[in-house]
């Protein structure tokens, strides 16, 4: 067991810091306060490759493993945990177009994807199909050589935006088996899209409802067969869930960052706040839970690379525990800074409030809390988990 980066790991966590601190932090605050959605720093990070990640190589992805994935996510996220995160959504959807579309639209597509030409957006939740996504009632009837899709998608991240939809819908009998996916051109005619939903965080991405009236999708552009997409959904979401759980872990090294050069600049009854010692206990705390959160993401992205059997499960630990623990440490480093943490002259209240949604998507942590304990009670010997 080695916890030891590899070189070309160590290559990438650079390579992403360094373009973090040039492209997104000087510019995060801006996006933030003006909800603008930054298509030329995305296009600049897929020119180095971080637009497909792990999309396959052979349509223009760098194929790499979620772990090497993981760190480069972790590093981006320091800076911006908003574009991050529109950044990890687009990752998964550029994977599920080249690893489950026909060859000649994974070509076609995949490449424009990967390189950050083109954006997507991953289209599964409802106003009625939340946590119970397999109960989606978005509509694909088969006519001729198309499908035709009727229904609503909610809080679609990129919405408006983006020009590719990744897209669930039912092509047959209720539940799960009754699903498929499309990839959908954004500007197809029948798509219409909702206000711009005003969030608490996550402004430098839109997010719109879709609705889709008799909007035709040619049937080559299904991806795998019909039934599957239930499955592919899930798939994704297993990364997806791991994509979430590295940008926790990323603003919760960046508050940390944050609060750890406060301490040594502020100074209170003619001392640093670094020589009083609750504040000691509290970082002490901080960089433990941040290690900790850090270890079980990394954990269960090696366990997804291995195609283990037990990946969903580790995936779902590594959500929940990287997002609970990443919001309790931003909220401990603006707490550290007083009355400065909460103005937007600092970064603080930004990581708070952006940090705070990833315990609500990919499935909330209750949800994860669900798949956790079906699978540890279906354990003879829970310490088997390893």
């Amino acid at each position: 067991m080695d916890f030891e980066l590899s070189e070309d790991q160590r290559a990438f966590r650079d390579t992403a810091r360094e373009f973090a601190q040039r492209e997104f932090a000087p510019h995060a605050a801006r996006w933030d306060a003006e909800a603008e959605f930054p298509r030329e720093a995305l296009r600049h990070a897929g020119e180095l490759g971080f637009c497909g990640l792990y999309a396959l190589e052979a349509y223009g992805g760098l194929g790499l493993p979620r772990l090497d994935a993981s760190i480069v996510f972790e590093e981006l996220a320091a800076a911006c945990p908003s574009t991050t995160a529109y950044l990890t959504i687009h990752n998964m959807a550029t994977w599920m177009v080249t690893r489950f579309a026909q060859p000649a639209v994974a070509a076609e597509w995949g490449a424009r994807l990967a390189s950050g030409e083109w954006l997507a957006s991953y289209c599964l939740t409802e106003p009625g199909a939340g946590s119970d996504a397999a109960a989606l009632t978005t509509r694909a009837r088969r006519q001729g050589e198309d499908y035709v899709l009727d229904g609503t998608k909610a809080f679609i991240s990129g919405a408006g935006a983006t020009d590719a939809l990744v897209v669930m819908a039912r092509t047959g009998e209720a539940g799960h088996k009754g699903i498929s996916a499309f990839l959908v051109a954004a500007d197809s005619p029948g798509i219409a899209y909702g206000k711009k939903e005003h969030k608490m965080g996550w402004n430098s991405q839109p997010t719109r409802s879709i609705a889709f009236d008799a909007v035709r999708v040619p049937a080559s552009q299904r991806l795998g067969a019909e039934g599957e997409g239930f499955a592919i959904a899930m798939k994704g979401l297993d990364g997806g869930r791991i994509n979430i759980a590295t940008c926790s872990v990323g603003a919760a090294q960046g508050a940390l960052n944050a609060a750890l050069a406060y301490v040594h600049e502020r100074r209170q009854f003619g001392r640093p706040l670094a020589d009083f010692q609750a504040l000691q206990f509290k970082l002490a705390d901080m960089a433990t839970e941040l290690v900790a959160a850090r270890q079980m993401v990394r954990l269960a992205a090696s366990r997804l690379d291995a195609e283990a059997d037990d990946a969903t499960l580790y995936c779902a630990m590594a959500k929940r525990l990287a997002t609970d623990l990443g919001f309790a440490i931003c909220n401990e480093a603006l707490q550290i800074h007083g009355g400065y943490g909460y103005i937007r002259e600092y970064p603080l209240e930004r990581y708070l409030r952006d940090a705070r949604v990833h315990q609500i998507l990919e499935g909330t942590n209750e949800i994860m809390r669900v798949i956790i304990a079906r699978r540890v009670l279906a354990q003879i010997h829970p310490e088997t988990l390893q």
